[in-house]
């Protein structure tokens, strides 16, 4: 069921219970499920629910009459999920965002845990006695099981299976019992939940998170997080994931929140089909919209009921076109039209009935503008003034990101005065493709001292290269892309083989390749903590709060306002130090691959671990020592130190906002103007790009099948 083919339940509905009651047999289970997610709702849930219940409890005993009736098992599949998804509903920290209280979520757990119950067991009574036919509670849970293992899996994506949601669904599923399916999911899904590090950092306030994935959201969100971020190559592998995204399944026991298929959208665009090629970038863009409508759908109640301070979805602008002001924010104004659109539509099932002075439509959508050219600074400012958030992405270095900071801070002042609401906007560092790219910078250089003493070159390379098992190298002719390739793959540096060939060739850091690899793997948390010091320090932070009030003519809310929304993200993260050593109360989202969830919540179960040593771990001091060395290495140095400083012209700034000690901080970090020659940047460019355009000839090759 999709947004074109379902019946106008908001014209149908007659008060919130039964208007979950529609959604709920039309299939929109999750919807339903999200409608008690607002905070007029506090007070009256158990009573809600209640009459829920009692309307649903009718129409499950009518489907038990015809049992084996495929309407009247979707009838009793959707009563389960619907109750299993508020259950799960108020688990999570989203029922603290909205402000249900302990008492009122005990009470209406429990009636739905003896709903559930006896609805189960009937169920199976009346199986039992015809030994034929499928139970709906055993296929509900299948299918809530099935959903988790999806997210990076092998059969998708094809990356290293670990994330952190499969992982949850594998012990909730060793803890299920066949007397009562439906009651222990319930009891593993909470355990799973509440013992989660990142459920105890959201509940403790030691930070924010957000998920650098399209699937199994829902569950993120109960885990307490409040952003999504995207981009060419994740909106692909959406589809990897989940091939339902193409065409959809109409089998479906459930419809995810009115979303649709990309072979619906097309249909309503006709003129798409008649010549795909020359309209692959407006095919590119309803793809992306199909794969991140769900994403912003599922984090809507949040963003709704938190005035678009969380639940933001970051959607990052066509790449090929990142240079360009005029065409970027042609671009992002013709997605967030499209959003608003299906948002207008959207908010009248999940808002019904509550304040009609709560604005409809306006999605909960921000830009990632890539900071790979100065157009960076202006895109990111006049949308920003527009009232659309921005989440500067393709940035490495502080120097980029205290312009961009500014760039938001000049454009957020400009809305504001307005009187437009702001929302949350992030400001991305990417340490691991920093990290990675002095890395393999460093790798390079050692190479190419060692081969200067090494007689047969191409003979050294392909023994390294055999020893580090990379085979391609082998049939590479050329030795500098040789180079190249073995450097790409030498994460970590301190590999034996590696020390091997260096030592061989009388490379003295050799011998402290340890110490250089121990190093580079501290340098993006450096940036992200040098970052949060400029400006949110609270020694900082007070005086840029006077700054942005007097600069543009503020009230003293005005300016608080200005500076609350924005965020450092720290993202594309290697290993759990990247996020455990850089938390923070305030201004600070953390975006996490799956896999690398998992691996910060094994960290977390380490028997050292201890969570209260993490409170504000970003305000802890940077060892200037290790800051010293990566300055003075005769390889990387002039790299970091461009990484690290920021420019004349920021210094000037930091001194126009009275920033205490500004010229700490160095002159010689990245200018606006060589932003795009950074090896981060040209790196990271080509791969979204290269995704982007891979996506688009995807998205033209599967409206060619349908023609």
């Amino acid at each position: 069921m999709n947004m074109s083919q379902t019946l106008k339940i908001y014209e149908q509905s007659t008060d919130h219970s039964n208007h979950i009651f529609l959604l709920t047999l039309n299939g929109l289970t999750r919807l339903a499920a999200d409608h008690i997610l607002h905070k007029e709702m506090v007070g009256n849930l158990e009573a809600t629910i209640g009459n829920v219940i009692r309307a649903l409890n009718i129409e499950f005993q009518k489907s038990l009459i015809d049992f084996d009736k495929k309407e009247n098992f979707l009838i009793r599949a959707r009563a389960y999920d619907l109750l299993i998804q508020i259950a799960l509903n108020l688990y999570g920290l989203e029922s603290k965002i909205i402000g249900f209280s302990k008492r009122e979520k005990e009470k209406t757990l429990k009636i739905i845990e003896n709903t559930l119950k006896d609805w189960e067991y009937t169920e199976k009574e009346i199986l039992k006695n015809k030994n034929e036919g499928k139970i709906a509670s055993k296929f509900v849970i299948e299918e809530n099981l099935s959903e988790m293992k999806k997210v990076m899996s092998p059969s998708g994506y094809f990356r290293a299976p670990g994330s952190m949601i499969s992982y949850m669904a594998e012990n909730i599923e060793k803890g299920l019992k066949e007397d009562s399916i439906l009651l222990s999911f319930l009891s593993e899904a909470k355990k799973q939940i509440e013992k989660n590090i990142y459920y105890k950092l959201g509940e403790k306030g030691f930070c924010k998170f957000g998920n650098d994935y399209a699937l199994g959201l829902r569950w993120m969100r109960h885990l307490g997080f409040v952003q999504v971020s995207t981009n060419p190559s994740l909106a692909a592998i959406a589809y990897l994931d989940d091939p339902s995204l193409w065409e959809g399944y109409e089998e479906k026991f459930y419809s995810e929140n009115l979303c649709r298929s990309f072979k619906k959208i097309i249909e309503e665009h006709p003129e798409l089909l008649e010549n795909p090629e020359k309209h692959g970038d407006e095919l590119a863009a309803y793809g992306t919209e199909v794969s991140i409508w769900p994403n912003l759908a599922i984090f809507r109640p949040i963003a709704i009921n938190s005035n678009m301070f969380l639940g933001m979805v970051s959607l990052q602008l066509n790449p090929t076109i990142a240079d360009s002001y005029e065409q970027s924010i042609k671009n992002a104004l013709k997605i967030y039209s499209d959003a608003q659109e299906f948002f207008k539509e959207y908010d009248k099932y999940l808002l019904w009935g509550y304040s009609q002075n709560i604005e409809r439509g306006r999605p909960n959508i921000v830009f990632k503008v890539a900071g790979s050219s100065l157009a960076a600074i202006n895109i990111t400012s006049h949308l920003e003034s527009l009232g659309i958030g921005t989440n500067n992405t393709v940035t490495f270095t502080v120097s980029q990101e205290v312009e961009l900071i500014l760039a938001k801070i000049e454009g957020r002042a400009k809305a504001i005065k307005k009187g437009i609401l702001l929302t949350t906007v992030y400001e991305t560092n990417m340490g691991g493709r920093f990290e990675d790219f002095i890395r393999e910078y460093k790798a390079e250089k050692l190479i190419r001292k060692a081969l200067e003493r090494i007689n047969n070159k191409e003979q050294a390379l392909n023994d390294l290269a055999e020893k580090l098992g990379i085979k391609e190298v082998k049939n590479i002719k050329s030795i500098e892309e040789k180079i190249i390739k073995i450097s790409s793959h030498l994460r970590p540096l301190d590999t034996q083989p590696f020390i091997d060939f260096l030592y061989k060739a009388g490379v003295s850091d050799a011998k402290r390749l340890t110490e250089i690899e121990k190093d580079i793997s501290q340098a993006s948390i450096c940036i992200t903590k040098r970052v949060y010091e400029i400006f949110f320090h609270p020694k900082n932070r007070l005086k840029w709060l006077k700054y942005i009030q007097s600069k543009y003519g503020l009230t003293k809310e005005q300016a608080y306002e200005v500076l609350k929304g924005i965020h450092v993200l720290p993202a594309s993260k290697r290993k759990p130090a990247e996020t455990l050593e850089t938390l923070a109360n305030d201004y600070m989202v953390h975006t996490e691959f799956p896999n690398h969830q998992k691996n910060v919540l094994m960290e977390s179960m380490k028997p050292n671990f201890k969570i209260e040593k993490l409170k504000n771990s970003v305000m802890k001091p940077i060892d200037q020592e290790l800051i010293s060395r990566l300055i003075k290495d005769e390889d990387i140095g002039e790299v970091f130190r461009s990484s690290w400083e920021l420019t004349p012209n920021l210094i000037k700034k930091l001194k126009e906002a009275k920033i205490l000690n500004a010229e700490k901080y160095g002159t010689k970090g990245l200018t606006p103007e060589k932003w795009a020659e950074f090896g981060s940047t040209i790196r990271t460019m080509n791969e979204f790009s290269n995704s982007y355009e891979k996506f688009k000839k995807e998205c033209i090759e599967h409206i060619k099948k349908m023609v």
